[in-house]
């Protein structure tokens, strides 16, 4: 039932982040070339744990095996765990800097990514992504599996709570030792503390709908502060703010921002709205009585077989031409 909750969106959620990365490398080379050059392996860690989980989601349902559908079962989970955890290191390793020579080239390591404020910022997302997709599944499914969705969503919205607000804080802490609290980044920390604290309450009051769109609000004020804390700058260093990459510094040519501004104006609102009719037109709930009888055609044809071998039902019957055949 949660596989096939996503199965229609998954894939198209993800090309966003191939287009990210496209868009930064055509947009900012120099923010771009910075970035991989410390922290490929982490990056690579991302795409690798992305990988593991879509093809998780083709494999699961190819043998009907218990032992290979729960290995498939483990590296859905692992990979998507991985890949919410990484995502945020990875933005609080670049919004608090990392050590950066003058030609812009990153010095650390993989472990120097992984400091303490790193890793808050790592959980953190790790129990926001958990949370909203807990409350995807309760708006996708019913029953149990409803029940048991919301339940780890009302667990995980309350560690987002915490976690969100040490996170912001550390970080207008952090900031305000390098130039000052930004009045806009403060609001918008205030922001996404405040709607990440009324999740819990939207949860307990069944209102999975709302619960979902002040998730969603909390995701969208989160990034966003990071990124006005993190402007002007594409990558601060820590070795010497002298090295600190700009953004005006690591942007391609203005004739290039014009015209890939103009391409998204025109193309980014129809594939929402084409994502958005797809969201629309699977809408409805899955429950268990989808997924009880003959779920694959591999079950089809062993009842036809049992049926035939026990001298009952439609495949004992003689049947002539092609569709007998068939």
């Amino acid at each position: 039932m949660i596989i096939h909750s996503i199965g229609p969106v998954w894939d198209g959620n993800e090309v966003w982040l191939l287009t990210a990365g496209g868009a930064t490398f055509a947009a900012f080379p120099g923010w771009y070339a910075s970035l991989f050059s410390g922290f490929y392996i982490a990056l690579f860690l991302i795409l690798a744990a992305l990988i593991i989980r879509g093809v998780s989601f083709e494999f699961w349902g190819k043998e009907e095996s218990s032992r290979w559908r729960a290995t498939w079962e483990w590296t859905a989970s692992i990979g998507s765990f991985l890949a919410a955890l990484l995502w945020g290191v990875g933005w609080a390793d670049i919004v608090k800097g990392v050590p950066m020579n003058s030609q812009h080239n990153v010095t650390a390591s993989l472990w120097d990514l992984l400091h303490p404020y790193a890793l808050v910022g790592g959980l953190t997302t790790l129990a926001l992504f958990l949370s909203h997709g807990a409350i995807f599944l309760s708006l996708r499914t019913e029953g149990d599996l409803m029940r048991r969705a919301r339940a780890v969503a009302r667990g995980a919205s309350a560690a987002t709570v915490a976690l969100i607000a040490a996170f912001l804080i550390w970080t207008t802490i952090d900031q305000s030792g390098r130039g000052g609290v930004k009045i806009s980044a403060l609001v918008l920390a205030v922001g996404a503390v405040a709607l990440a604290a009324a999740v819990p309450a939207a949860l307990a009051a069944k209102r999975d709908g709302r619960a979902f769109s002040l998730s969603a609000g909390v995701i969208a004020l989160l990034f966003a502060c990071l990124f006005v804390n993190l402007f002007p700058d594409a990558l601060p260093s820590s070795t010497n703010h002298a090295y600190n990459l700009a953004l005006s510094g690591a942007s391609s040519s203005h004739y290039t921002q014009t015209v890939m501004t103009v391409v998204a104006i025109i193309f980014v609102p129809i594939v929402v709205s084409y994502q958005a009719w797809t969201y629309w037109v699977f809408r409805h709930r899955l429950g268990r009585s989808e997924f009880e009888g003959t779920p694959t055609p591999l079950a089809v044809l062993d009842s036809m077989k049992a049926g035939g071998r026990s001298g009952h039902g439609p495949a004992s019957e003689p049947t002539e031409g092609p569709a007998g055949s068939a």
